[in-house]
């Protein structure tokens, strides 16, 4: 997820989904990317709407869970973050999610990048 920040008196929000075999330490290997962005403030509902669509925008859907760290999601028990989502939703457990979770960092910075 990237900005979450008002610049220039604005949002521009960008998810983006990887799609990746992991095992505990590391990613094995890239499968996709999916992103979605939109020009609103940052709530709740808004973050999970977004995430969303950038899931659905994967070439194909994921086996596993979706993973996220927990600020992403506003602290919210994964629970009620999973109800939007399929498979399952939970939060980051291990180093290959977390390195996971990272790449998404990294594409979704430079997407919003390019977008900007």
């Amino acid at each position: 997820m990237s900005g979450r920040h008002e610049e220039a008196g604005e949002y521009l929000m960008v998810a983006a989904a990887v799609h990746a075999r992991i095992d505990s330490t590391r990613i094995r290997s890239v499968e996709g990317m999916g992103f979605a962005a939109v020009r609103e403030g940052p709530t709740l509902e808004a973050t999970v709407a977004l995430t969303a669509e950038a899931v659905g925008g994967l070439p194909e859907p994921p086996e596993g869970p979706i993973v996220a760290e927990h600020g992403e999601f506003y602290e919210e028990p994964a629970e009620r973050v999973g109800l939007s989502f399929q498979p399952e939703f939970k939060y980051v457990e291990s180093i290959g999610e977390r390195e996971t979770v990272q790449a998404a960092h990294h594409a979704a910075y430079a997407a919003r990048d390019l977008l900007l």
